[in-house]
């Protein structure tokens, strides 16, 4: 009995698994049938896939062209500014050989003037003294009175221009042309030329024009003035810094070059500059200025006294015969050393060294003044640039603002104890 049913159940268990088989393999055909969907066409997603794709292509070849023509308004700029500047490159060197052409000139001015003014005066002088050695004669008194009026005259010119000092501010003119038209150079050659440079360089030409002119009359420096007082040839706006809302952060931080240090420094050598250099050229420029004036007044009156003396030449006085020749002598004399000497000229660089410490106070100041530290020059290239102006390292220049701070300390204890 329990083989039979063993046997059923091997047996059922054969036809489950074959009719499992078959079901795999054979297809059911169902009763109801579903229709099939029709299949429409894809004319409709594909255009508007087109569509998207030439939007997106034109939208591109728009910001292209648009983006090109942007490049090109640049270069065009930058074209203009080039173009501009390359002018007043050459506006600059028409300047510059203007300058030394008329430097040369008024050279040889003061010499012809020099010589032939000493030479007129030391001949009526002579001729003063033979008239009142051989006698009173009409020829000799007259030419030398022409002579001593004709030299007085003649300094009075030459008293009043200043050819020395003339010469001076022609050389000084040369100078900062020459600076400018190297500046405006080396602009080109960095490619940083822009409208605000052509703006400033324009400026700077136009205030060398006003504080060097070439006429003689009406826009010529005063060479007498009351006061001494430093050069002025750069633009008032040059050293105008704009007011910044931004203040800068962390100063003992080192950003673009400027520390806490780098201008305690700076701030040193200002009141170095001040306390010193500026006061000793301003003493010696005011000693120039008292000489010079004192001389031009002498020259003139001491020829105009000889031609004076000259028509009582022969009268029985002795006194009366010395004055012409004492006074015509010490006119010669005088003249020589006043334009041999070119005291004019001696004034003129006292005024321009003033200047030129002024300028590098202004330009400390003014660069200190700007807040923002990424507005400034690069700290490091502008400490370089007052040293080589000041004639030193920049080491040296360190050692000195030490050395000022220490001594103003010691100078305030001094005062306190």
């Amino acid at each position: 009995m329990a083989s039979l049913l063993q046997n059923y159940s091997s047996s059922s268990l054969t036809l489950i698994s074959s009719s499992i088989k078959r079901s795999r393999t054979t297809t059911v055909n169902a009763a109801i049938h579903v229709p099939k969907l029709p299949i429409f066409p894809s004319s409709l997603p594909k255009t508007n896939l087109l569509h998207h794709t030439l939007m997106k292509e034109s939208t591109t070849t728009q910001l292209t062209e648009k983006k090109r023509v942007l490049d090109c308004n640049d270069d065009n700029n930058n074209n203009k500014v080039v173009v501009q500047l390359y002018a007043i490159l050459e506006a600059v060197a028409d300047r510059i050989e203007m300058h030394q052409n008329i430097g040369d000139q008024r050279d040889n001015w003061n010499t012809l003037l020099l010589n032939s003014i000493n030479m007129i005066t030391l001949t009526a002088t002579t001729m003063a003294a033979v008239a009142a050695t051989t006698g009173p004669l009409l020829a000799l008194k007259l030419s030398s009175a022409l002579l001593f009026s004709a030299a007085t005259g003649m300094l009075l010119i030459m008293n009043k221009i200043q050819p020395s000092q003339l010469t001076e501010e022609q050389r000084n003119a040369t100078r900062y042309f020459k600076q400018l038209q190297s500046e405006i150079q080396t602009t080109l050659a960095l490619g940083n030329a822009t409208e605000e440079y052509v703006k400033s360089a324009t400026e700077k030409v136009l205030a060398l024009d006003k504080a060097f002119p070439l006429p003689l009359l009406g826009a010529m420096l005063e060479k007498f003035p009351s006061k001494f007082e430093p050069a002025v040839w750069w633009p008032s706006t040059q050293f105008q810094r704009k007011s910044s809302n931004k203040k800068s952060q962390n100063n003992n931080k080192k950003m673009n070059g400027w520390s806490e240090e780098l201008e305690v420094e700076l701030r040193e050598i200002v009141e170095v500059v001040k306390r010193k250099d500026s006061e000793d050229y301003e003493r010696l420029g005011n000693i120039a200025l008292k000489m010079n004036k004192a001389l031009a007044i002498a020259g003139p009156l001491l020829t105009g006294i000889a031609a004076a003396g000259s028509a009582f030449l022969g009268n029985g006085n002795s006194w009366a015969t010395m004055v012409p020749l004492v006074a015509g002598s010490l006119a010669a004399a005088i003249n020589t050393f006043e334009h041999g000497g070119q005291v004019g000229m001696v004034f003129e660089m006292y005024r321009n060294s003033a200047g030129f410490f002024k300028q590098l106070e202004t330009s400390i100041e003014s660069t200190l003044e700007e807040s923002d530290l990424e507005r400034r020059e690069n700290g490091n290239l502008f400490e370089m640039k007052v040293a080589m102006k000041l004639g030193r390292s920049v080491s040296q220049l360190r050692e000195l603002a030490s050395k000022s701070a220490s001594s103003c300390v010691d100078e305030f204890a001094s005062k306190l104890f």
